[in-house]
Parts: structure tokens; C-alpha cells; sequence
């Protein structure tokens, strides 16, 4: 197409889908093109300018505007290498967009603006290398860039975008440098060749979903700077083996670790207060797990279905255990609800197969309908305090389940939640004649409640105890006699009596 010299203005969408189309030359008196005017011209290689055009130029065929600080409109049939003229300082939104034979372009240092959707869809790029004078780098940029397998960031840039890189398959390994302050939402989401990343130590915040669906990504660190890990952050990284979380976070969104199928454990630092709704669900590797001291509050099936977990510590910062909370995690044994617990929601340890023992703290003071619902083998609740309200199915599945609760507290009845309540009140003897040393072993009797079961510890230092399991056994009758046949070994040896 060559335009004569009275066109002013080429409209929208004028020449879009003239897909046999492969030069245009536009006269000075162009001062105007519209939004989409050569979209899907596959062909299109070239964008000649006239040279007295004062509104627009070209360098190698590809759009600027007439001072030649700014890239317009790459033709979408351009194909190989392409370097931006140095003086360019910004790349407009969709410059590059949807040109699939570029196979790479290089950003001069003289470039400080990346638009939004600068190269997205440049399907054939495989390098980029960014100048060190980018400070910002917009929504989408490199969206969809699915042969780049390498960027090099400057050091300037101070912000990734939104979805920069998302659904860059190719892409296997990306280092952010210590000026990135902050990473945008879905930034990187679908990258799924992603192996590592390397995250600089400035970075204050990560948006929702930046990582999500790295199904290859292994091993990522959350610096010390970063405040938060954001909603969906991790979702469905299925090969992540190993996170080390900075201890700047605070707070760990809704399912950000969710379906990271291949992680055997999380350590999360001492300033996090919460845990979001799914935080680690599915993550069905995840053995053991320590919930630090700053935490309030277990969100909605926030480690639900992680099939792996043998155990977990709930701290006494905790107050609110939530609905589903460790809903189906069929390998968890027992549980530990502190005292600073008031509330377990619903379900919240539903079909957790292989639980037998549960101890709820003193300070619980509502259990919400089938909180432990569909457990074949729990067979024993200890309640430290006084009776909860309880909703419905409380105990249900557990055809043998006792409830135990002690001596001062209130509200119990002979069952709780429709399975038998029982006093638990084991009583060392030190007044009978069984209390003392006899043949060589220190015993004494315990009496209490028929058929109560009971673990007997000892440790030998009251300022550093250490307590190790004696014998295990149940009242039978009402009354039993300890011995210790090893007493003589110690010089000191203190013992006590708890629940197993």
C-alpha cells in the first residue's frame, strides 16, 4: 500500500486481517493512525515513513514516532533480530505484540519504559536482554512469549508488572536483581520450564499468583524483605521440593502453596500471623509441619487433604481453628488444640482416618458441627476444661470413642456429643504402704477412675526436664501398681502422670 500525499489519518482497524499485505509507506502528511490499523497482517514486514514526516519515522521497518524516543508498531511480519535504536526511551503498549517471527530484541540502555503488552505473544522470541536504563517493565509484557527460555534484567528496574511472563514455557531460569522492589501479580504464572528463580533481596512485595502453575519450578527463597506471600502464589507448583520463606513475612494468602504436590515440609518464620483459606491444601507430600508462635488464626481448609502429615504443632497464639482445617489428612495420629484455642470449626478434622488421640485445651469453648466426623479411630478426646457447646456428629465413626475430661471442670454429663464422658483422675499413692523402694525398685500405686488410660513419665532435672515414657496401661479396676526397677541408675528421679 502507498498512500498519496493528502491522507491525514489512517482509521481503526483499516487494513486488519490483510493477511497477503507485506509493505506500507506513509506519506509526511500522516499525522494520525489509528488503534489495530495493520492487526493480523501476517505478511507485513515493513512500515516505510516518508523523511519529512515530523509525527512519525522507521528504523528497519518498524514504527517510532518522529523525535524517534518511542517504538510504535513493530510489523507483525517482521521476522528475525531486532535492535532498538539507541535515544529510544520508551516501548509503547502492544508495540511488538503478536509479531511471531521475531526471533530476538535488544533493549538499549537509553530504554526506561517496558508498555504493557510491549512483545506479548512474540511467539517466536527466544532472547530478550533488557537495558540497565529500564525502570519499569508494564502488565504483560512478555505475555505469552512461549519459546523464551532466557531474560537478563538491568539494573535498574525497579517493578515487574503484572503477568509479565506468563505462559513463557520456555523460560527455565530468571534471576531478579536487588532493585526490583516489587513483582506483580501472575507474573511468571504457567511458566512451566521455570526450574529456579532467584529473588533479590529488595523485593517488599509479590503479587497474588506470581509463581502459579510452575509445574517445574524446584526450589525458590522468599527474602527477608518481602512482607507477604500473596493468594494462589504457589498454586500448583507440583515439582517444588524446597521453600525458604524470609523472615519479613507476615502473612501467607489463600492457597499459596496449594497442590505443591512434591513438598515434604514448610518451616514458616516467627512473624507470620496468619495462614490463609487453603494455604497448603493437597499438598500431599507434606510430613510434618511447626506453626510458629505468632500465628492467630488457621483459615478454611488450610491443610486440608495433605495425606502425608504425621503431626503438627499449633502454638498457644492460635485462637481460631477454621472449618476444614485439616479436613481428609488421613495420616495425621494425634492432636494438641492448645488452651488459647476457642473455637474449632466445622469439619475441621473430618475423615482424618488415622487420628486416635486428640487433647482440646482449656480455652475451647465451641466445637462446630462434624469437627471430628468420619475418625474410625479416634478412641480417646481429653478435655482440659470446662464442656464446649458441640454441634452435631461431633464423634460420630468412632465406634469405641470416650470423652475425658478433669476434676473441677463443669457441664459434664455421663456422655458428650453422644459418646460415654469419664473422669480422668489418676492419683499417685505416697500415704499406703506400696509407696516407696521394695526389692530393689521404687513403686507406688494409681488409683482412679476404672479403666482410665494413663502414660507414666520420668525425667531427672525439675529445672531442665526432659520426661521419657515408663509404661503405658489403663487403670483396670480402678487401681494399679507402678514400679521402677531402674531408679538406682539416677541420682535424682521425678515422675508424673498424664494422658498417652
Amino acid at each position: 500500500v502507498t498512500f498519496g500525499n493528502s491522507v491525514t489519518s489512517v482509521g481503526r482497524y483499516v487494513f486488519q486481517n490483510c493477511t497477503s499485505l507485506t509493505s506500507v509507506t506513509l506519506p509526511s502528511s500522516v499525522i494520525s493512525i489509528g488503534e489495530g490499523a495493520f492487526n493480523w497482517c501476517t505478511q507485513l514486514a515493513e512500515i516505510a515513513v516518508d523523511p519529512l514526516n515530523t509525527v512519525y519515522s522507521s528504523a528497519e521497518g518498524v514504527l517510532l514516532n518522529g523525535s524517534r524516543t518511542t517504538v510504535l508498531l513493530c510489523p507483525w511480519g517482521k521476522a528475525g533480530s531486532y535492535v532498538i535504536p539507541n535515544g529510544v526511551t520508551n516501548i509503547a503498549d502492544f508495540a511488538f505484540s503478536s509479531c511471531g517471527s521475531l526471533s530476538s530484541v535488544t533493549i538499549p540502555g537509553s530504554v526506561i519504559r517496558i508498555g504493557s503488552s510491549a512483545l506479548s505473544q512474540c511467539t517466536g522470541l527466544t532472547n530478550v536482554t533488557i537495558g540497565n536504563g529500564v525502570t519499569s517493565i508494564g502488565d504483560f509484557a512478555f505475555d505469552y512469549c512461549t519459546s523464551l527460555s532466557r531474560v537478563t534484567f538491568g539494573n535498574s528496574v525497579t517493578s515487574v508488572g503484572r503477568y509479565v511472563f506468563q505462559n513463557c514455557r520456555s523460560l527455565n531460569s530468571v534471576t531478579i536483581p536487588n532493585s526490583v522492589t516489587s513483582i506483580g501479580e501472575g507474573a511468571f504464572n504457567y511458566s512451566t520450564s521455570l526450574t529456579s528463580i532467584s529473588i533479590g533481596n529488595s523485593v517488599t512485595s509479590i503479587g497474588n499468583s506470581a509463581f502459579a502453575a510452575c509445574t517445574s519450578l524446584a526450589s525458590v527463597t522468599i527474602p527477608n524483605s518481602a512482607t507477604n506471600i500473596g493468594d494462589f502464589e504457589f498454586n500448583d507448583c507440583t515439582s517444588l521440593t524446597n521453600v525458604t520463606i524470609g523472615n519479613g513475612v507476615t502473612s501467607i494468602g489463600d492457597s499459596a502453596f496449594s497442590y505443591c504436590t512434591s513438598l515434604p515440609s514448610a518451616t514458616l518464620p516467627n512473624r507470620v500471623v496468619s495462614i490463609g483459606r487453603n494455604a497448603f491444601s493437597s499438598c500431599t507430600s507434606l510430613i510434618n509441619l511447626t506453626i510458629p508462635n505468632s500465628v492467630t488464626n488457621i483459615e478454611y481448609a488450610a491443610f486440608s487433604y495433605c495425606i502425608s502429615l504425621t503431626s503438627v504443632t499449633i502454638p498457644n497464639s492460635v485462637t481460631n481453628i477454621g472449618a476444614y482445617a485439616f479436613y481428609n489428612c488421613t495420616s495425621l495420629i494425634n492432636i494438641a488444640i492448645p488452651n488459647s484455642v476457642m473455637n474449632i470449626g466445622g469439619t475441621a478434622f473430618y475423615s482424618c482416618a488415622s487420628l486416635s488421640s486428640v487433647t482440646i485445651g482449656n480455652g475451647v469453648t465451641s466445637i462446630e458441627d462434624a469437627a471430628f466426623w468420619a475418625c474410625p479411630n479416634l478412641t480417646r478426646v481429653y478435655f482440659q476444661g470446662n464442656a464446649p457447646s458441640v454441634g452435631f456428629s461431633f464423634f460420630s465413626d468412632a465406634n469405641n470413642g470416650t470423652v475425658y475430661y478433669l476434676p473441677g471442670s463443669t457441664g459434664w454429663g455421663s456422655t458428650f456429643g453422644g459418646s460415654p464422658a469419664v473422669l480422668w483422675n489418676p492419683q499417685a499413692q505416697t500415704g499406703d504402704a506400696t509407696f516407696g523402694v521394695r526389692t530393689n525398685q521404687f513403686g507406688f500405686n494409681i488409683t482412679g477412675t476404672a479403666n482410665i488410660p494413663i502414660v507414666v513419665e520420668a525425667c531427672t532435672s525439675p529445672a531442665n526436664p526432659v520426661w521419657g515414657p515408663l509404661q503405658t496401661c489403663t487403670l483396670t479396676n480402678g487401681s494399679i501398681y507402678f514400679s521402677d526397677p531402674q531408679w538406682t541408675n539416677y541420682p535424682a528421679r521425678l515422675y508424673r502422670i498424664r494422658s498417652p
